[in-house]
């Protein structure tokens, strides 16, 4: 065994816990089908948020995991459930009348209000597509509308009518009574209409596998359940798909834990092996509220990409996956920040510190040397100060507090820069809010503002910035600030309109004395504040 594979089967990282987890699954032989297979699936009845990306991150770190312990062969299936009926019409996207116009139809069968696609469904699968690719993840594209009409589900579906009574008592000993009345696991299709039913059966035809219905206006009808005349309820669905391609591995969020043991019991009755499960929590809004594709009330991939790199949303992805997390604007800069110092760290660590570091999962046990010399959150008070418009603006301040940095070496950083500066106008700017000092807060900042005029550079083998927090520290314990922090409070509330910021003396060696000691003059005179 490798090192590596050592290193990893003891590992206590929660990719390689779920890889070995899976690993058991397969210790008396290997899979028939020649390799392990994980699944995400994905209901495009939205446009895809960032829960999604999630998932199929989450995933590939598993899967990676596991390819790092085991030589058994890995696929990744992306399932897109775009032959659901369009149960609602979703807030933030065009034409909400042509799409109620659709309501209950295939998402496939649904006009596309963008204009770009052939319906619905396409274009929101071409928008995870494209997605995915952004990130590089390595996967194969199902549709569930193609799956279905193209015969690929039909041998399930013709056991899903022999075995209907089965799946039925699964079913309905889930549902309340009122519902077990019209419940049926089969929603046909309206040979007229093309909209999704949700009505009862009137008989199943186990030898022919043809099902009969009426529809809503009363009339009977009789259709085989193959050809994708007809779908699966998206609960048995699970199941059987599962069962169709031999799933070894899905997770999902914790709003579908409680239908695990039906989406196992429809697998097992269907005669496949329910997979290994993983289930996550949920992302919460500003609001503490759940993020919904339909209302649009989360960041979205585009957006995080906007104000940050991808890496950093994969790191933010692979933080405590089973703890609820806000994903608000403000999460972005600590994640920025917390990516760095992981990837800062990874080459002096052991090999068994290295498969616990998020960066390992993140790049596949091959991540990048960091050349971001300034934290985010530096960079985004500089912008604050600094009055640049691009990142080359904020270049003159970096290379005087780094000389050896420049965006040709430091490409990590001068994306970081733009990303700052945009980050800044969009989320900060508008908010900020400066105040005048307190009589101790002004008498302490004046003594700051004269012991920053006397300093003449650090003593031999002192950083800069460690000896400007020095003197920071120093004037607050003087002036007699306790707890501390509410000097340093005090410092960005006066000077930079926030009440949180960086490490005051590492912020003005980037600044500069000089420019430091005009800021402190402007707010004194009441200038930003005014």
């Amino acid at each position: 065994m490798s090192e590596l594979r050592d290193a990893a089967m003891k590992s206590k990282a929660w990719p390689f816990e779920e890889a070995r987890a899976l690993l058991k699954r397969y210790e008396k032989k290997a899979p028939e089908k020649g390799y392990v297979l994980f699944e995400t699936g994905y209901g495009p009845s939205g446009l895809p948020h960032i829960g999604t990306f999630g998932e199929v991150a989450r995933t590939t770190m598993i899967r990676r995991a596991f390819e790092a312990i085991s030589d058994i062969p890995t696929r990744l299936i992306c399932f897109s459930d775009d032959l659901d009926g369009m149960r609602k019409v979703p807030e933030n996207v065009p034409q909400q009348d042509l799409l109620k116009a659709n309501i209950q139809k295939p998402l496939t069968s649904v006009p596309d209000p963008f204009g770009e696609y052939e319906s619905f469904g396409h274009h929101n699968n071409a928008m995870l597509r494209r997605f995915l690719d952004t990130f590089g993840f390595q996967y194969d594209f199902i549709s569930s509308t193609e799956f279905y009409r193209a015969g690929l589900f039909d041998a399930t579906l013709k056991l899903c009518v022999e075995r209907y009574d089965e799946i039925m008592a699964i079913m309905l000993a889930s549902l309340r009574e009122e519902r077990q009345q019209t419940y049926s696991c089969f929603l046909p299709i309206h040979p007229e209409t093309g909209r999704v039913l949700y009505v009862p059966m009137k008989s199943i035809d186990k030898v022919n596998h043809t099902i009969t219905f009426d529809d809503e206006e009363g009339r009977e009808w009789t259709l085989p359940v193959t050809g994708g005349n007809v779908k699966l309820q998206w609960k048995p669905d699970f199941g059987a798909r599962w069962a169709q391609l031999d799933v070894d591995f899905e997770m999902y969020g914790k709003d579908h834990s409680t239908n695990t043991p039906i989406y196992d019991g429809i697998c097992e009755v269907l005669g496949g092996r329910k997979p290994n499960h993983f289930t996550y929590e949920l992302f919460l809004d500003e609001a503490g509220q759940k993020i919904s594709k339909s209302k649009g009330n989360g960041l979205t991939i585009d957006e995080w990409l906007t104000y940050a790199s991808a890496e950093s949303l994969s790191y933010f992805m692979y933080q405590k996956p089973k703890t609820a997390k806000r994903l608000w604007w403000d999460v972005i800069p600590k994640a920025v920040d917390e990516y760095h110092q992981q990837l800062k760290a990874y080459p002096d660590q052991t090999i068994e510190q290295q498969v616990n570091n998020p960066v390992w999962h993140i790049h596949n046990g091959n991540p990048p040397k960091s050349t971001m010399v300034v934290p985010f959150a530096m960079l985004l008070n500089l912008a604050s100060v600094a009055g640049a418009k691009d990142a080359a603006g904020l270049w003159g301040f970096i290379k005087r507090y780094a000389p050896e940095a420049s965006p040709e070496a430091n490409p990590d950083l001068d994306a970081a820069a733009g990303f700052a500066l945009k980050y800044f106008q969009d989320k900060i700017a508008p908010s900020r809010t400066y105040r005048l000092p307190t009589d101790q807060e002004r008498a302490a900042i004046l003594d700051l503002r004269a012991r920053f005029a006397a300093f003449t550079g650090p003593e031999e083998g002192q950083a800069e910035d460690e000896a400007l927090q020095t003197i920071v520290y120093a004037v607050g314990k003087d002036h007699g600030f306790e707890p501390l922090r509410d000097w340093f409070k005090a410092l960005y509330e006066v000077l930079l309109g926030a009440s949180e910021g960086p490490r005051f003396g590492g912020f003005v060696a980037l600044y500069g004395v000089t420019e430091s000691i005009a800021l402190i003059d402007r707010a004194l005179a009441g200038e930003l504040a005014g």
